[in-house]
């Protein structure tokens, strides 16, 4: 026993049983993160329940069962519930999403499994998708054309023909917003700026204010005949309606121009409803948020992750390999240099907050208010790049980020041997040379594990982000069809601020909770990916320069 422990083995064991179940830990917490999250998108069944008041008042309810509990019958009495003598010690309790939020105060409630009078799947029971008010559910009755019923009874085949026509013109409309609208409306504030940009030159002449003037009267023409197309597409949108039959027994009309989708869920088959939940993880990835972020999609907040990121390791590679190539190559080896070294390795252990605050106090005040007072001074007061955006946004992380690159590249040119650089300098080479095409290559294995690592570490920060860029909504993207087309003065969504909007301040915590699981796996697989092209991108290089390490 004692040679067994001398021989480390014993160790050796503890360790990798260490690492087993740390990786079991989270893969596990990977699987529950992806189980609650996408299981939000698969179809529920929809039942409809026979329940008794507290007052012996019988009603209806529809919905769908969003979680389930037991609770202790004491607990229930204690909140002032009455129960029958042979009532169970622990009573079951579901919460039930109503929808319908315009007739029912919350769509979300509680009922007790003794409540229950009976329970039925009815198949005739309709899911309505909606842009606004969330989803309303209840029965077909009939289908409304221009104000003229149209098909009653089973209206499956005439409401779906209604609804996609109504989505086609909604989608319509929003592009013409978008777009043309859009256009026109960044061509006005152009030209508005151009004329006080000449007032404050002291060049507005009488000559280009009529310029200007004539501009924007054929602008502001282009402008009326856009909004009286956009008005007649969504005038077009809410031609038709559906009339329903809620849970409360009464008939509501629905116009189409809010409905989305409309699915019998309870009809679906499997593969139906397995086609229904790639359409759901599609939608939820392509559309934009809409109901305080509790709904939609979350297409920006992944498009402003990636473009930050992407943004944010284009500026601190070079730097961090420059500095790393000074420190190492060309700066001397004396007591300045041991305290930079010990700088950049204290700089990694600073809170990701204070580099917000800095970035906010340098980059948005300072930097960002002298551009603005150099460059736009004709915007002012209203800021340019001296109000938070994408630009701080990418420079606060890539300061936050670049220790590691700066301590990554080190270590991969001290493990470069010194017989290499001196057989390059005395084939006759300069030292620029041998370090652009023997040092820098041999070491760029190095280089992408520091991106890698920076790229781990800026995807998932939030802190610092609230305060130089991120923002709850931002209808615009960075990108677009008007110059410059690239606009990194513009706020952005981050899909670690997205996750801690819907889940600490919604408005409606339930309808929140699944979507924090599902964000929350979406940022955990746009990290995966991002990391797996930079290590594919290293393990390139690293096979493409063997020959110069052998």
């Amino acid at each position: 026993m004692g040679r067994w422990f001398k021989s480390g083995s014993p160790w050796i064991w503890m360790t990798g049983s260490a690492v087993s179940v740390s990786l079991i830990a989270v893969l596990g917490l990977l699987l529950l993160i992806a189980w609650r999250g996408l299981s939000y998108f698969w179809p529920a069944t929809i039942y409809q329940w026979q329940m008794q008041g507290d007052d012996g008042t019988r009603f209806t309810l529809i919905g769908e069962i969003h979680d389930r509990e037991q609770v202790p019958l004491e607990r229930l009495k204690a909140a002032g519930y009455q129960f029958a003598a042979d009532t169970p010690e622990f009573v079951e309790r579901q919460l039930i999403k109503t929808g319908n939020r315009e007739f029912v105060s919350l769509d979300f409630r509680w009922i007790l499994a003794t409540d229950i009078i009976s329970r039925s799947v009815p198949e005739d029971v309709v899911v309505f998708e909606r842009s606004r008010n969330g989803n309303f559910y209840g029965t077909p009755v009939k289908v409304l054309e221009n104000g003229t019923e149209i098909a009653s009874g089973d209206v499956a085949e005439a409401l779906q023909q209604h609804i996609a026509r109504a989505v086609a013109l909604n989608e319509q409309a929003v592009e013409l917003q978008k777009r043309d609208i859009g256009a026109i409306n960044h061509q006005m504030e152009r030209l508005r700026l151009t004329s006080r940009k000449y007032e404050l030159k002291g060049e507005l002449t009488e000559a280009r204010k009529a310029e200007i003037a004539a501009e924007q009267q054929t602008l502001q023409q282009a402008y009326q005949v856009l909004e009286n197309k956009l008005f007649a597409l969504r005038a077009d949108a809410a031609r038709d309606a559906v009339v329903v039959r809620d849970m409360r027994g009464q008939e509501v009309t629905l116009t189409l121009d809010t409905v989305l989708e409309a699915t019998y869920v309870n009809r679906l088959s499997v593969p139906q409803k397995l086609a229904s939940w790639f359409s759901r993880v599609g939608h939820f990835v392509s559309d934009e948020p809409r109901e305080a972020n509790t709904e939609g999609g979350v297409f920006p907040a992944i498009f402003g992750t990636v473009f930050m990121v992407l943004l944010m390791s284009v500026i601190v590679t070079p730097f961090g390999v420059i500095a790393a190539v000074y420190l190492h190559e060309y700066a001397h080896k004396g007591w300045l240099t041991r305290v930079v070294r010990i700088a950049v390795i204290n700089l990694a252990g600073v809170p990701s907050i204070v580099y917000g605050v800095f970035g906010l106090g340098f980059f948005v005040y300072m930097l960002g208010g002298s551009i603005d007072r150099l460059f736009f001074p004709e915007a002012l007061p209203s800021p340019t790049f001296g109000s938070p955006g994408m630009l701080w946004s990418a420079l606060t992380l890539a300061i936050l980020t670049l220790p590691v690159v700066i301590v990554s590249t080190e270590e991969g040119l001290s493990r470069i041997p010194a017989s290499v650089r001196q057989g390059s300098l005395a084939l006759g080479a300069t030292k620029a040379e041998t370090l652009y095409r023997i040092v820098l290559p041999m070491a760029s294995p190095a280089i992408m594990t520091g991106l890698i690592l920076a790229v781990a570490r800026a995807a998932g920060e939030v802190a610092p982000l609230m305060l130089v860029g991120v923002v709850k909504l931002a209808p615009n993207l960075p990108l677009d069809l008007n110059f410059p087309y690239v606009h990194l003065e513009r706020k952005f969504m981050h899909l670690g601020f997205h996750i801690y909007d819907v889940g600490f301040q919604s408005p409606n915590v339930e309808a929140a909770r699944p979507l924090v699981y599902a964000t929350s796996f979406l940022l955990v697989t746009v990290i995966v990916s991002l990391n797996l092209t930079a290590i594919s991108v290293r393990n390139h290089l690293r096979e493409k320069y063997r020959s110069l390490e052998n």
